[in-house]
């Protein structure tokens, strides 16, 4: 890979929107990529501010934040949709790495793609939402040949959307996927069922789970399962005969909230946070009841090919099921069950939240392009 790297005549003008966490991260990966590189960042956006330079911009690991900060230059995304397109050329290629979760920026990928743009994200919103605006993206890609690579909208680093293409690709018919895909769920869940009746109270180990930075700072948006559909609708949509199934994107999956009935009203997250011991007791039930038939709880994904049923939900497992016992942390597992993948299905497992991992399964996607 090295080799072919060094070797690549082609160069990319990288254009970075959203410098947060998976942003900010993203910018260190590139920075300390071997030279010479065949990325180039001509672009650096927040909400606030913009650098841009053609030619490239010379930037400092230690001072580019600094820098963003001090530039005076606004945002303007359809300024900078203009410029990458005009450093397209023969050898010369553009990249719009978009690390926000913005609905606005995602609606700009079809035109983008039209320009002969590639797009490289980790934002959910263009591949989860209505199926109008996943076919644009899909016909724009076919028309001018430049790519748009999601793989760490799933399972941020891990090579989850990548190995379903290959197996659709190379003619695997997939029966079933299963897993537990948001590792805020999974960090709750193992924390809070372990195959015993009693433990840890559910309000307390949100609040933790709150306070390491796991959740969003509302609770609600984890808890509600809005994650978990939006990475079923990404995956199904690979799947040739469930493409069109989901016509408004996560809102059809079948999705079951973990948001009780008396707190679907709370403002803010403090306010959730304060009123969640209220319903501890419904959940402390849950979890007895599982213990007593020998299981745990896990809040799970899945999509039944063959039934076309694709559902979010908190489901029972026997603590001896490897959701119950392979899962540590923030950890996510999907369990692709095919017609090769038959006896014994193909899983993959690891840390499926946290800037480092996102940003190198953005990293990944940029390699493709070489």
């Amino acid at each position: 890979m090295a080799l072919s790297i060094a070797s690549t005549t082609k160069r990319f003008h990288v254009a970075v929107v959203g410098v947060g966490l998976v942003g900010g991260e993203l910018i260190k990966q590139l920075l300390a990529f071997p030279q010479p590189s065949p990325f180039r960042l001509v672009a650096l956006a927040s909400s606030k501010t913009t650098l841009y330079h053609p030619d490239g911009l010379t930037l400092a690991p230690d001072a580019w934040k600094t820098m963003l900060a001090s530039s005076g230059l606004k945002p303007d995304l359809p300024f900078l949709v203009r410029e990458l397109a005009g450093l397209v050329r023969p050898g010369q290629e553009a990249v719009f790495v978009d690390n926000t979760s913005s609905d606005a920026v995602a609606a700009l990928y079809p035109d983008l793609l039209k320009l002969g743009v590639h797009v490289v994200t980790p934002n959910k919103k263009a591949f989860s939402a209505e199926l109008g605006l996943y076919e644009r993206i899909l016909a724009a890609s076919l028309e001018s040949g430049a790519r748009c690579l999601n793989e760490a909208t799933v399972g941020a680093g891990l090579p989850v959307v990548s190995t379903l293409k290959d197996l659709v690709a190379t003619g695997d018919k997939v029966v079933k996927i299963q897993g537990v895909f948001s590792g805020t769920m999974s960090y709750i869940f193992n924390e809070f069922s372990t195959g015993n009746a009693e433990g840890p109270s559910f309000s307390s180990v949100v609040s933790v789970a709150r306070e390491k930075g796991y959740t969003e700072p509302h609770p609600a948006d984890d808890l509600n399962g809005a994650d978990v559909a939006r990475k079923l609708t990404i995956l199904s949509r690979v799947i040739p005969v469930l493409r069109t199934a989901l016509p408004e994107g996560y809102k059809s999956v079948q999705t079951k909230s973990l948001v009780p009935v008396g707190l679907e009203d709370a403002a803010t997250g403090d306010d959730f946070i304060a009123r969640l011991p209220q319903f501890d007791a419904q959940f402390d039930a849950m979890r007895a009841e599982a213990a007593k038939a020998g299981q745990v709880l896990r809040y799970a994904g899945v999509i039944d090919v063959q039934s076309g049923v694709i559902k979010a939900g908190l489901e029972r497992y026997p603590a001896t099921h490897p959701f119950a016992t392979a899962l540590g942390g923030s950890d996510n597992v999907i369990v692709f069950h095919t017609e090769r993948y038959g006896a014994r299905p193909l899983v993959v497992q690891g840390a499926g939240a946290g800037a480092a991992v996102t940003a190198m399964g953005v990293m990944s996607d940029l390699l493709k392009l070489i």
